[in-house]
């Protein structure tokens, strides 16, 4: 079975009536800010992630990545927190909803 990660405290203020209780499995790369991995020596790595400059494509690219990095560290890592932009999906959601709701008509 899959880790389940609980959403913080900050994700849930942020949009209380859909993020309170919500636990995380999967995080798509379009919704990450940042990624930021804590080491056993006490040292944080943020990777941030500019959305403007990862092209088309290259998302496959970047989670590869991401997941070598974690794979080839994964002895060393004491922990790694996924920064969410709940502001876009926050708006996605909505724009999502109001389109079905429209059809729905």
């Amino acid at each position: 079975m899959p880790k389940r990660s609980k959403i913080s405290d900050e994700v849930v203020e942020q949009w209380p009536e859909v993020m309170d209780g919500i636990d995380i499995q999967v995080v798509p790369i379009q919704y990450m800010k940042a990624v930021e991995i804590s080491f056993d020596d006490g040292k944080t790595w943020v990777m941030d992630l500019d959305h403007d400059k990862i092209e088309e494509g290259s998302a496959e690219e970047l989670e590869e990545s991401l997941e070598e990095l974690l794979d080839e560290y994964q002895d060393s890592i004491t922990g790694v927190n996924f920064v969410v932009d709940i502001a876009k999906v926050k708006a996605d959601i909505t724009k999502r909803t109001k389109i079905f709701l429209k059809k729905r008509k």
